[in-house]
């Protein structure tokens, strides 16, 4: 078959068209953004041409599937439908290859790509598995069983799925714009978890999956004695994470990661209990978790100089906290910087406080306008990264004009978070911070 990406550089919707590609499907792209994105690598390595015009010749027979970043009017999106094109959802896409195989669905307001990775890091080099993975990487190959998916709950787009495991991480408000509390968003994970054919693996020590109503059989794991699988002398440092694994009460195993924080203890039991069900053994799982390399824009490292710039993915304040806290634990003598670009006007402006109360944690704070391409600013007047600026202990509005205020930290460790692109400011931040090198030498 023949597919028409729009908005192929998305990170799901380039994953989705290198697992069509793997599948032997013909597949092309478009996409309005010209400059290189970390999405790319798979496409490239696949020769999936990419067009940044209307140039693409589409025959009759191709099916068209477009990002949801994408408004309806999108000129791409126009052409398409007059040439009588099929159109069809990028998530009902994803759900028909959940029913080809024994899917393993990853699912939960935080921590959804790095536990989708760590499953799949393990079945790939053990079993064998095809995977989603929300940072633009995916594989498929027809002879594998399993399928690891990164299911996202926004706008109920995992429904489409068809989970044979469900691995729910933890529930929280979030998505504002498509659900109306949490008991919406409980339930809709409800429905989600009661469409396994097989079990559950849930984390017992979360309050609002403990709300969930199913029948089927729930593996819960967490930090409670009272979970199937439990952590216990969990130690966190410089060097990363270790603790003990009970599983019914029994002594598992030491484990230790070169990940930072509790939520990755967490996401790595998650992943335990997948391992104890395909029959994979301790001492197989112990010594891959140790090499175990995290997904793209997840806590990434680099020196600059003297300091260590973090690019992350949160833009939660959840997922913002994990990323601060988790560089305090890295780099207790170091100052904190966060840079942070808000996402969504609904966002920004539902969790205005929580915003203000994490960014806090970091020694001193920049933020971006917002930038959001599934949004108008029209429609939420007075919504802006000023709301949460004024009340920040130490903040400043940052641009890609004055990121020169980065350059004169030292020995400081500067976090960039947005799950918008953020490669301009970095990439900006590391050539002015060069070359104001270069002048004093």
């Amino acid at each position: 078959m023949k597919y028409y990406c729009i908005g192929i550089k998305g990170a799901g919707m380039s994953t989705l068209a290198q697992i069509l590609y793997d599948l032997g499907n013909d597949v092309i792209g478009y996409d309005d953004v010209k400059d290189y994105k970390f999405t790319e690598e798979g496409l490239q390595k696949r020769g999936i041409k990419i067009y940044n015009d209307e140039s693409a010749i589409l025959s009759s027979d191709t099916i068209v599937t477009y990002s949801a970043a994408f408004a309806p009017d999108h000129k791409e999106i126009k052409r398409v439908q007059e040439l009588g094109l099929k159109i069809k959802k990028y998530h009902d896409i994803l759900g028909d290859i959940t029913k080809m195989f024994t899917t393993i669905a990853v699912c939960g307001t935080h921590g959804k790509t790095t536990t989708s990775s760590l499953i799949s890091h393990i079945l790939k080099n053990t079993v064998g598995c095809n995977y989603f993975i929300g940072d633009g990487t995916g594989f498929a190959d027809l002879k594998n069983d399993l399928f690891v998916i990164e299911s996202c709950e926004y706008n109920r787009h995992f429904l489409a799925y068809h989970p044979t495991y469900t691995v729910i991480t933890n529930i929280e408000l979030e998505h504002t714009e498509c659900y109306k509390d949490i008991n919406d968003i409980i339930d809709t994970f409800s429905s989600f978890a009661n469409k396994s054919t097989k079990k559950i693996i849930a984390c017992g020590d979360d309050e609002n999956i403990k709300k969930i109503k199913t029948d089927k059989e729930i593996i819960y794991y967490g930090f409670n004695k009272d979970n199937d699988l439990y952590a216990t002398n969990v130690n966190l440092t410089e060097n990363g994470s270790s603790f003990d694994v009970y599983y019914h009460n029994e002594f598992y195993g030491h484990f230790e990661l070169p990940l930072f924080g509790q939520h990755m203890v967490l996401n790595t039991l998650a992943s335990i209990c997948i391992f104890i069900e395909k029959n994979i053994d301790y001492q197989t799982i112990h010594d891959l978790l140790t090499i175990f390399k995290n997904a793209k824009r997840r806590f990434f490292e680099e020196q600059v100089g003297d300091n260590i710039i973090i690019d992350d993915y949160a833009h939660h304040p959840t997922e913002i906290k994990v990323t601060l806290e988790s560089a305090r634990q890295k780099y207790p003598d170091r100052e904190l910087i966060a840079i942070f670009k808000p996402n969504t006007y609904s966002r920004t402006k539902d969790f205005k406080q929580e915003f203000i109360d994490v960014l806090n944690i970091a020694d001193k704070t920049y933020i971006t306008p917002i930038d959001c391409n599934r949004e108008c600013a029209s429609d939420y007047p007075g919504v802006n990264s000023e709301i949460i600026l004024e009340h920040l202990n130490n903040g400043e509005i940052i641009t890609e004009d004055t990121v020169s205020k980065l350059v004169d930290f030292h020995n400081s460790v500067l976090c960039f978070m947005s799950c918008a692109s953020i490669a301009h400011l970095i990439e900006n931040y590391k050539n002015l911070f060069n070359e104001k090198i270069s002048s004093c030498c």
